[in-house]
């Protein structure tokens, strides 16, 4: 499932230090399967937060596009799977101003607890079945989850001492969390929209949210302190730099919104999906023109961001793909696919729960196998392998979909269609962000896991401009189009993984790495 690239600030990654004058006193007790109880705390927390999210996310587009009659909105079918699109990318790109608040400004506690607090307050916004509440909320969740999403994780690692062996056997721990989480959630938001409609499959969702805030508060005494501490405060000197550059942030938005509306005279829906778009590809564009740019990134740094560009479009069309569990796939799903099973009919969201279920069973079986190859393939290689699961999944998809054109296709084919895309997360995902805390420059490594986010959130935005102008488009053209597209991508990585190689050699710092890449 797409959490396994959640993990964001430096504390994930091993790379945190704590505060100057930072005197708090983490415990660092064995009580909770050899680790401290602290990470109790986030481990309930985050799974009940991501039960929340993804038990909303699994009937959002149904509860958009279906009629007023059942309880939807009536939206437009393209218009719907757009907007969900483009909902996940401002997830995203939230995330990135939420580890920034966290680090500068609020720290990574009061980001989680204020963020918990507003996806509750938007869970509920969508138990009341008035329009205009559905959309408050809806950006509500968004909101709340780009505060909390990067910041949660942070926390598990300020549980552990830099050189703590537990540090990886925590964050087993902690992502198995988000896969129960995740896994069960599109069953009981599923059977409460079966049986009450869609706002009681978002109070079952809001109900979530309260236990995972619950379970924040309570356990906040086991924490010790952690994500108290304000890891770079802003100085008195900043303020005035930081306000003028949000200033000239909001103008620029501003301005890209009415550009946006003048040229294509579009509703407000699709201004905003697009300005959204825009925003999603300019960020990370901005990011390694910065960064390749910056005086304080050395000759080698400069070779691993070389390096690093490649791996960041191809997680880029891989999460593009991925992410369509919410919104193509799930229209699939209930749209042409036979969900009758044995006299009964199953909720077309069950299906966003396969994911997950094969993440708990396959993750140990990869982990074993990366630390069997010692590391090996190359990364480079690695990622090409992922997208090019994924991208078979599409071409796979497509395929039924012919066959199956006049007919609904058989439960089967959207299973074996998760199998491929999970066999590839399992290869990018966790890859994926070892190699950007390893590829990114010094200077920037506080800020290395919002690049990451960036590629999902840009991935997702292309989707929501897909959508749109392949409108009218068969199931087959529209999956077997972006299959064919994404494995040329990944045959394109595959032919330059040499050059990729190269330069992360050149970059490397120490002669693991070198051997890690050979």
């Amino acid at each position: 499932m797409p959490d396994n690239h959640e993990p964001s600030n430096p504390a994930v990654t091993g790379d945190h230090s704590p505060a100057p004058g930072d005197t708090r006193e983490v415990p660092r007790n064995t009580a909770f399967f050899g680790h401290p109880l602290g990470l109790l705390t986030l481990f309930g927390t985050e799974l009940w937060e991501r039960f929340s999210y993804y038990g909303m996310r699994a009937i959002l587009l149904f509860y958009l596009t279906d009629t007023v009659a059942k309880g939807g909105l009536a939206m437009e079918q393209t218009s719907g799977l757009a907007l969900v699109s483009i909902y996940g990318t401002s997830v995203y790109l939230l995330s990135v101003v939420g580890g920034w608040l966290a680090d500068r400004m609020i720290g990574a506690r009061r980001s989680v607890l204020y963020g918990g607090i507003i996806i509750a307050a938007g869970h509920v916004l969508l138990t009341v079945p008035i329009a205009a509440s559905s959309y408050l909320g809806i950006a509500c969740v968004a909101l709340g989850t780009g505060l909390l999403k990067p910041n949660v994780s942070s926390m598990v690692g300020e549980l552990y001492d830099r050189g703590d062996p537990r540090r990886d056997g925590a964050f087993s721990i902690f992502y198995m969390g988000i896969n129960l989480g995740s896994l069960a959630a599109p069953f009981l938001v599923g059977l409460a929209r079966t049986w009450g409609g869609y706002h009681a499959g978002f109070a079952v969702a809001a109900v979530g949210m309260a236990l995972a805030l619950i379970f924040f508060v309570a356990g906040r005494r086991l924490l010790g302190g952690a994500g108290d501490t304000v890891t770079n405060p802003l100085q008195p000197h900043e303020g005035p730099a930081v306000i003028r550059w949000g200033v000239i942030g909001v103008v620029v938005i501003i301005a890209l919104v009415a550009a946006v509306k003048l040229v294509t005279q579009g509703s407000l829906l699709s201004t905003f999906i697009d300005t959204m778009s825009i925003l999603a590809f300019a960020t990370p564009v901005l990011y390694f023109v910065v960064m390749y740019r910056s005086p304080r990134v050395t000759a080698h740094e400069r070779s691993r961001v070389l390096a690093y560009i490649p791996l960041f479009v191809t997680a880029m069309i891989f999460w593009m793909i991925f992410e369509q569990a919410a919104t193509t796939m799930a229209a699939f799903a209930e749209n042409r696919t036979q969900l009758n099973l044995f006299g009964r009919t199953l909720p077309p969201e069950l299906f966003q729960s396969i994911n997950p279920a094969l993440i708990v069973i396959l993750a140990p079986v990869f982990a074993g196998l990366w630390v069997k190859l010692k590391g090996h393939p190359p990364t480079a290689i690695k990622f090409a392998l992922g997208l090019g699961l994924a991208a078979l999944s599409f071409l796979f998809l497509a395929g039924m979909s012919a066959r199956y054109a006049d007919t609904l296709a058989p439960a089967w084919v959207l299973g074996v269609t998760y199998l491929l895309q999970t066999l590839g997360e399992l290869c990018l995902s966790p890859v994926g962000l070892a190699a950007t805390t390893l590829l990114a420059p010094a200077a920037f490594r506080s800020q290395s896991m919002a690049l990451w986010f960036l590629a999902p959130a840009a991935g997702q935005a292309i989707t929501a401009q897909l959508v749109q102008v392949t409108e009218g488009t068969s199931d087959s053209t529209y999956f077997g189009g972006i299959g064919v597209v994404a494995m040329i991508f990944a045959i394109a990585l595959l032919t330059l993984s040499p050059w990729v190689t190269r330069h992360i050699k050149a970059g490397a710092e120490t002669v693991e790495e070198v051997e890690l890449e050979s």
